[in-house]
């Protein structure tokens, strides 16, 4: 299967003042940072804004461009702070608003920008709004959330995605929606008031710098009106969320929220959104980054692929055609704070960690931009945490039959010294145990070898940033017998990403330099490259 694909640039608004030729977000390295697993400032034990800024020297060595940080609001702590008091604070544990302001601060000086998180399908019930709703049914802030009359049964079959209805009574009978977790209830996006106050939070953060937002769930906030039961039970695609639960997510009215929600990034030039859709049609997908919504969705194909030379290339295939028909770049990811690490999805130990690499140089080549999460350059694999530390809904809600999240938010192991460099010494225990040999992962072990994984991340940046045909411009995908090519041009030249996914060592043919190898073990055939296994190349045409 080969087939020639190219990322089309999105054409400036119809009245907005000319964009630059090239946005900075169309082709940005952004990392994430799940805050309260990546650096601890004041050796409480959690992560917090001034551990973040203590690393972000760490950031800019590596070569990322921006950072993308978890939510940092006050939260009922239900689920990872996605349970959010107030968008325009600070949760104490993480430290205060000047925190932000000087995390910015700080970002810029190195040359890196900052995107924050915003959760806008839900609110804590711990929020005031909730609060006051529970108290007086007839409040306005009732009519911010889902309320149903008192009866005998939930009022349709929508499921949460944590497990169980997505319904909750509250104590005088009313029933209440939640499709997450019953601390979570979902706003009512059909009250004028809700969509004030959350451009009222954009605003607040943009005035103090941050150059965009990640917006959690943004393929959902509208609900069916009339709650009609879905027409399937929940169970998710393999890629996403289907036809099974169309009165629940992918509503027409969602588009018109990004669309004032990028006009009002338009005020603020060089801000971006990047919407978390998960859904199965990558057309839908790509409509919610129409050059009026969204600048970017996040394109989870590839985190949801299995390691198959055809099934990366239709993930790649099917998101290069879907976003090139609306202008936009793909943003590619691999992990992230939902999903089990790579090294562990691809099959553990010395053949997942190999993988991950391969696929670690695939995500860097491809055209668009990448979102990589922290840990992932480590090369972490998915953590065992012992279940009395586990504090996942997902775990509990299920009653144990899911694992849950926590073994991808382990703390990050950043020496050997005692407590990996997370916290002080002398601080508290980790919010969630570190495993017994995480050293072996440590930043300072790894930075000083020339084959590890993180070595591997930092040439990769750097290269990426050397030849415009990575990350941007056209590219070409081809697949047979396991071997994956995805050949990008750009200024200068092309170079070929090299991915082999089979059993066997296969001979690459062809002219040109090696730029990069996931493993030493490639080897120069006559003309042609001898690629082991699990393994991926760079090689410049020409």
């Amino acid at each position: 299967m080969t087939r020639r694909l190219s990322t089309a640039r999105t054409a400036p608004r119809p009245g907005a003042a000319a964009a630059p030729a090239s946005p900075w977000w169309r082709d940005a390295v952004v990392y994430q940072v799940y805050l309260r697993s990546f650096a601890d400032g004041n050796g409480d034990g959690i992560g917090d804004l001034a551990g973040l800024r203590a690393r972000l020297p760490y950031l800019a060595w590596l070569g990322v461009d921006a950072v993308w940080v978890n939510p940092h609001y006050p939260s009922g702590g239900a689920d990872g702070g996605y349970d959010v008091v107030d968008h325009r604070a600070v949760d104490p544990d993480y430290g205060d608003v000047a925190d932000v302001e000087a995390l910015v601060e700080d970002a810029r000086a190195l040359g890196l920008r900052v995107l924050l998180d915003v959760v806008p399908n839900h609110s804590s019930d711990q929020h005031p709004w909730f609060r006051r709703a529970l108290a007086d049914p007839t409040s306005p802030e009732a009519g911010r959330y889902h309320f149903a009359p008192p009866s005998e049964a939930p009022p349709n079959n929508w499921r949460s995605l944590f497990g169980g209805p997505a319904w909750s009574r509250t104590p005088d009978g009313r029933w209440y929606l939640h499709l997450f977790s019953p601390e979570q209830p979902d706003l009512n996006w059909r009250d004028p008031a809700v969509a004030a106050d959350f451009e009222d939070s954009l605003r607040f953060w943009l005035d103090r710098g941050v150059s965009g937002f990640r917006v959690d769930v943004a393929y959902g906030l509208f609900k069916d009106a009339a709650l009609r039961d879905n027409p399937g039970s929940y169970s998710p695609t393999l890629f996403g969320h289907g036809p099974e639960q169309a009165m629940t997510w992918d509503q027409p009215e969602v588009h018109d929220v990004w669309r004032r929600w990028r006009a009002v990034c338009d005020e603020y030039p060089g801000t971006m959104l990047v919407g978390e859709v998960c859904l199965a049609d990558l057309d839908r997908v790509a409509r919610y980054s129409r050059p009026d919504e969204l600048h970017q969705s996040l394109a989870f194909r590839l985190l949801k692929s299995s390691w198959d030379a055809a099934a990366f290339a239709e993930a790649t295939t099917g998101a290069l055609d879907a976003f090139g028909r609306v202008g936009a770049p793909v943003s590619w990811v691999l992990g992230n704070h939902d999903k089990d690490r790579m090294v562990s999805r691809f099959g553990g130990g010395a053949v997942g960690t190999a993988r991950a690499r391969a696929a670690a140089l695939l995500l860097l080549a491809l055209p668009g931009s990448a979102y990589v999460y922290a840990g992932d350059e480590l090369g972490l694999p998915q953590a065992h945490v012992p279940e009395a530390a586990r504090q996942d809904p997902i775990f509990h809600r299920s009653g144990g039959a899911r694992a849950g999240r926590d073994g991808c938010r382990v703390p990050l192991p950043w020496n050997t010294a005692p407590g990996l460099g997370f916290s002080p010494a002398g601080a508290a225990d980790p919010w969630l145990p570190v495993p017994a040999g995480w050293e072996r992962h440590a930043v300072s072990r790894q930075a000083g070898e020339g084959g590890s994984t993180l070595t591997l991340y930092r040439r990769a940046l750097a290269l990426r940033k050397a030849h415009p045909a990575l990350g941007s411009g056209a590219a070409e995908v081809s697949v047979e017998d396991g071997l994956l090519t995805v050949r990008c041009t750009g200024a200068g030249g092309a170079v070929r990403c090299v991915v082999n996914m089979g059993r066997s060592t296969r001979l690459v043919a062809g002219p040109g330099r090696v730029l990069l190898a996931s493993t030493s073990r490639v080897r120069s055939s006559g003309s042609s490259l001898a690629l082991p296994p699990d393994s991926a190349v760079w090689v410049t045409e020409g």
